[in-house]
C-alpha cells in the first residue's frame, strides 16, 4: 500500500525506561509501521524487562495540558491507548476524545492486567474503561483481558476472571465483547495454547478475518501488546481497513518476535526487534 501522506498518530500510554513496552515501544512501533509518533504521558512506570516496580501518575491538570498542546497544533490522524490505571486518567482521556474529530480511529489496547497476572484496574475503574471502549474503531485485550472485559460487561467481580486459553474460547469473548461494547475485537493468539499464533478481527456484526502465523519458541516478547496496537493504529490512520491493518501489524510483529533474541536486552522478557526491516536492509541481519 502506498500512502499519500505519513500519518501522525498520539499514543497516549504509560512508559517503559529500558525501552520495550510503553510509549517508547508505540514511537517504535509507529514509526515501523510508516507514521510519525507523538505521545502523552498517563502513568511514570519503574519498569524493566523482569517486572513493574513502581509507578508514578501526574496530575490530571498536567495530562490535560500535554493533551491539549498536542491537539491544538497538530492535525491527529490516529489515536493509540494504552496504560491508564485509574478513574481520573480514564475521564481525562474520554473528554480528549470528545474534542477530537469522530472520523480519527481510535485504538484502544486495554492494558488491565500485569504480565504477572496482578489486576491494575479495581471494578470502579474497569467499569469507566467499559464506557470508553464503544468510543475505540477497534481493541486489542490479551487473554486475561479479553477475560475480564467479559465478565465486567456481565456484572462480574474482575478479578474473578480466568483468561482464554484455547482460540475457540477467546474467539467466542470477543465475538460477546465485540457486539456488547459496539467496537471490533482483535482476539490475539499469542497468550493461548495453539501453534497458530495469530490474530483474529472479529467486529460487532459477528464478521471475521483471521491472519495466521506460526507460533514462535522465545520469551523475549516484552511489549508485543503495546507494538501491536501502536502499529494497528498507525495503518488505519493510513487508510486501510481493519482487516488490513490487523494483517499488516500481525506479520510484522511476527518477524519482530522472530527476531527478538538477537538484541539480547536485560535479563527477563526481552523486548522484540521493531526495527527488523531496517536492520536487514541495512545488512545487520539475514533475510529468513
Amino acid at each position: 500500500m502506498t500512502i499519500d501522506s505519513i500519518p501522525r498518530v498520539l499514543s497516549i500510554a504509560g512508559t517503559d525506561p529500558t525501552g520495550g513496552a510503553g510509549i517508547q515501544a508505540d514511537i517504535k512501533a509507529i514509526s515501523a509501521a510508516g507514521g510519525f509518533a507523538m505521545t502523552v504521558v498517563t502513568s511514570l512506570v519503574s519498569q524493566n524487562t523482569q517486572g513493574v516496580r513502581e509507578i508514578f501518575t501526574p496530575p490530571r491538570t498536567f495530562l490535560r495540558e500535554q493533551l491539549e498542546a498536542v491537539r491544538e497544533d497538530v492535525d491527529i490522524d490516529a489515536v493509540k491507548i494504552g496504560m491508564l490505571g485509574d478513574r481520573d486518567t480514564i475521564a481525562e482521556v474520554g473528554d480528549f476524545l470528545a474534542r477530537i474529530d469522530t472520523d480519527i480511529p481510535v485504538v484502544i489496547d486495554p492494558v488491565m492486567v500485569a504480565s504477572s497476572g496482578d489486576l491494575l484496574h479495581d471494578a470502579h475503574s474497569a467499569d469507566a474503561l467499559i464506557e470508553l471502549i464503544p468510543r475505540a474503531d477497534l481493541i486489542t485485550p490479551n487473554a486475561h483481558e479479553l477475560a475480564v472485559l467479559r465478565q465486567v460487561i456481565n456484572g462480574g467481580d474482575p478479578a474473578r476472571a480466568g483468561a482464554c486459553t484455547t482460540r475457540e474460547e477467546s474467539t467466542a469473548y470477543a465475538a460477546e465483547v465485540a457486539q456488547r461494547l459496539g467496537t471490533a475485537v482483535v482476539c490475539k493468539g499469542g497468550h493461548l495454547s495453539s501453534e497458530d499464533a495469530g490474530n483474529t478481527v472479529i467486529t460487532p456484526d459477528g464478521s471475521t478475518w483471521h491472519t495466521p502465523v506460526e507460533r514462535i519458541n522465545t520469551r523475549n516478547t516484552h511489549g508485543t501488546g503495546c507494538s501491536l496496537s501502536s502499529a494497528i493504529a498507525t495503518r488505519l490512520g493510513a487508510g486501510q481497513r481493519a482487516p488490513e491493518a490487523v494483517h499488516w501489524a500481525t506479520m510484522w510483529i511476527h518477524e519482530a518476535i522472530a527476531h527478538a533474541d538477537e538484541l539480547e536486552v536485560g535479563y527477563g522478557h526481552g523486548p522484540i526487534h521493531h526495527f527488523h526491516q531496517l536492520y536487514r536492509q541495512a545488512g545487520l541481519i539475514a533475510d529468513q
